[in-house]
């Protein structure tokens, strides 16, 4: 057979590191070009087939132009409002008309009940985008023209502004937290110079290939992109990329000094860690595709982009990587060179002394570790996922916060948040007096033919009214949930009225209604997914099952910790409804993951040593690399925390946790231990459980000098 000429084992790595620093160069600009496809409109990701939904369409025929509300509130510096500066008001709003921005004449200022307070309603363009912080300002401008009052704004208007304001942080400061975070832990933890920024660039560029794809996509109207969305593909791409590129990396520094030959090295390390990854990356994919089972369009949205961002960073991290370390050799590690001495596979002293530990009383470390687990899931019930109120959506003082606030201060609490009613035109009469009826309900009003609700003649579209019902509460309130069900129940009695009632209430409502109901539907699909993902790569059963049982046992105990550091530290009265589906999804594939590292080298193992010394060897070859790696992931998300939104807040710290105690207790301690415990049967029905000896040492081995007792 002709050898394979020198040269050709350079070509390849050439020609990748070519093509994907063209890669870079092409589209490396669009993961800064996400927001320009990006949508923050909330509505654009309600339930599909929700009551409120259903509602937020009908609407639209009763709006002469299409708008999003700015609620200006006045509050009187000195005593009651006074005629003259509810003049000034009225005014002073009026001059908006035809202003650039604004869609439709401002409504009147109008009085609050105790006096102290006025109320106006400006109608904004809704396609404003970037614009809407300007056009806010002019509105601003022309309403602190009344004497004597301080004025805010609150509405939707506002709290998308300042949405605007929080997500503009996400191309800039996120990256620029989360790869700090990266490279700082890699420079301590590897003490080399070139190795972390090799695995940077790799991040970066299966980085921008993901965006340049989820771009095209959103752009034709294929995949939803808002702003939570965008941070956490980036946060995910740059974790899951820098893991995959730590396994490959230590694989290839264990090959290269054993052979000593790069290029062999680096396809080695290529051929023995892509089962791994290749299987990891399929879990937290198809993990995430589940969640286009979801009803919830921002669930739904997810899936796909998080899915692409997975598949590209283990492309990276599978070509890329490879084709540099072959290239840079022993340079890589600079100044750490790795010597022939490296290629023991003894382990560092700490993982051996870990290794002694599970080797002397399996039993007791999985059963202590199993305990732990347990007791801090007891407290997962306290974690509330009725949604965040609206004082709490944004962990700084956002101004439309505040002035929502004000409002409810004066006004019911409902205002500038109606419920809305839709029905039909014929039974208008019956449908308000049944709304008017039930408690919890301040006034019902319908929409004129001027466009908006007041006195006049009721607007008629298609045959159907549309009325809005001003709650007691604060429409992001339990009480106002439970004042939506019994209006619901009331209006749906009127017989021929087909009504329906939305708004914000509902939206909340149906929001939560519909979260349960995906929790129900996709956590047993994504069990099912990584089971059989585990069970082709391990060849089988009672492993991957144990596998699965302990990550779902430390997504209940992250659960319990998380809900008493929210009450207890950060002050959250909740979780948003998508949270904890959000830490299921993440937790669950991402913990699977590290186990899919430890368990594919435990098997590898096992096959030469058994069963006992296979798991002993295999935990102290990878302990070091797989710490890190959850160590650099746990960063990375909590990097979101820089985004001042409390569901980005809960997500970092859910899956930021929950992954350091998957990686310390999880993977380190109770796996390793219940299949030293189970022994060969822990393979069944591979051939591993037919043929592999008890190969427990007597006791004096147990206790040789390296802890492993494989002398």
């Amino acid at each position: 057979m002709k050898k394979t000429p020198r040269w050709a084992f350079w070509a390849v790595p050439l020609v990748l590191l070519l093509v994907w620093l063209g890669i870079g160069g092409t589209l490396g600009p669009y993961a800064g070009r996400l927001g320009e496809v990006a949508t923050n409109d909330q509505a654009a990701f309600l339930p599909r087939s929700a009551e409120s939904t259903q509602v937020v369409d009908a609407q639209k025929a009763f709006q002469t132009s299409a708008s999003v509300p700015a609620v200006l509130v006045w509050t009187a510096d000195g005593g009651p409002v006074t005629a003259a500066q509810q003049e000034t008001a009225t005014r002073a709003v009026g001059s908006l008309a035809g202003r650039t921005g604004i869609a439709a004449a401002p409504s009147p200022a109008f009085v609050s009940a105790d006096g102290l307070a006025m109320q106006a309603v400006v109608p904004l363009a809704p396609d404003l985008g970037k614009g809407l912080p300007a056009v806010l300002d002019d509105v601003r401008r022309a309403a602190q023209q009344v004497p004597g009052a301080t004025v805010q704004i609150a509405g939707p208007a506002a709290a998308q502004a300042d949405l605007l304001d929080a997500f503009s942080g996400i191309d800039g400061l996120l990256l620029g937290v989360a790869l700090g975070a990266v490279l700082l832990i890699l420079l301590l933890v590897y003490r080399s110079v070139l190795l972390p920024l090799v695995i940077i660039f790799s991040a970066v560029l299966a980085l921008g290939l993901a965006c340049a794809v989820v771009y095209v996509l959103a752009d034709k109207g294929a995949v939803r992109v808002d702003g939570q969305v965008q941070g956490i593909l980036s946060i995910l791409v740059i974790g899951a990329a820098t893991d995959y590129a730590l396994l490959i990396a230590a694989r290839f520094r264990e090959e290269l000094a054993v052979r000593g030959d790069r290029a062999a090295a680096a396809l080695a390390a290529v051929r023995r860690s892509a089962g791994a990854v290749t299987a990891s990356a399929a879990t937290v994919a198809l993990g995430l595709l589940a969640l286009l089972a979801s009803d919830l369009t921002n669930n739904r949205a997810l899936g796909p982009v998080g899915a692409i961002g997975i598949v590209c960073a283990a492309l990276s991290a599978l070509t890329f990587l490879p084709a540099v370390l072959a290239l840079l050799g022993r340079a890589a590690y600079w100044p750490a060179t790795p010597k022939p001495a490296d290629a023991t596979v003894d382990g560092h002293r700490v993982w051996r002394r870990v290794a002694g530990l599970i080797d002397r009383s399996p039993r007791r470390v999985w059963a202590s570790s199993a305990l732990l687990l347990v007791v801090l899931a007891a407290f997962a019930p306290g974690l509330s996922s009725k949604g965040v109120p609206l004082d709490e959506i944004f962990v700084n003082d956002a101004p439309s916060v505040g002035a929502q606030q004000t409002l409810a201060r004066h006004f019911p609490g409902g205002s500038g948040n109606p419920a809305v009613i839709i029905a039909d035109a014929r039974q208008i009469a019956e449908v308000r007096a049944a709304a008017e009826g039930t408690d919890g309900v301040a006034s019902v009003v319908p929409v004129t033919t001027g466009g908006r609700p007041g006195a006049g003649t009721p607007l008629v579209v298609d045959g159907r009214v549309r009325l809005d019902a001003t709650l007691d509460a604060a429409a992001d309130s339990d009480p106002a949930k439970e004042t939506l069900q019994r209006l619901r129940e009331r209006v749906h009695a009127v017989p021929g009225a087909e009504a329906l009632v939305g708004g914000y209430t509902a939206q909340r409502f149906d929001t939560q209604q519909t979260a349960a109901r995906d929790r129900t539907v996709i956590v047993p699909v994504v069990l099912g997914i990584i089971l059989l993902i585990l069970v082709a790569l391990l060849r089988s059963v009672v492993v991957p099952v144990l596998l699965v049982a302990t990550v779902a046992l430390n997504f209940l105990a992250t659960l319990g910790v998380s809900a008493l550091v929210f009450e207890h530290l950060l002050g959250f009265s909740g979780t948003d409804a998508s949270v904890p589906l959000y830490g299921f999804v993440f937790l669950v594939a991402l913990g699977v993951d590290y186990n899919i590292f430890l368990m594919s080298r435990v098997r590898e193992e096992t096959l030469a040593l058994g069963t006992r010394r296979g798991v002993l060897r295999g935990l102290v070859t990878t302990g070091g690399v797989i710490t890190s790696a959850g160590v650099v992931l746990a960063a990375t998300f909590a990097a979101l925390m820089v985004i001042p939104l409390a569901f980005l807040v809960q997500i970092a710290f859910i899956v930021a946790f929950g992954v350091l105690l998957d990686t310390l207790v999880v993977r380190s301690l109770l796996v390793p231990a219940l299949v030293i415990d189970i022994g060969p049967r822990a393979w069944w029905p591979s051939a591993l459980a037919r043929t592999a000896a008890d190969d427990r040492p007597p006791a004096d081995a147990r206790t040789s000098a390296d802890g492993l007792g494989m002398g």
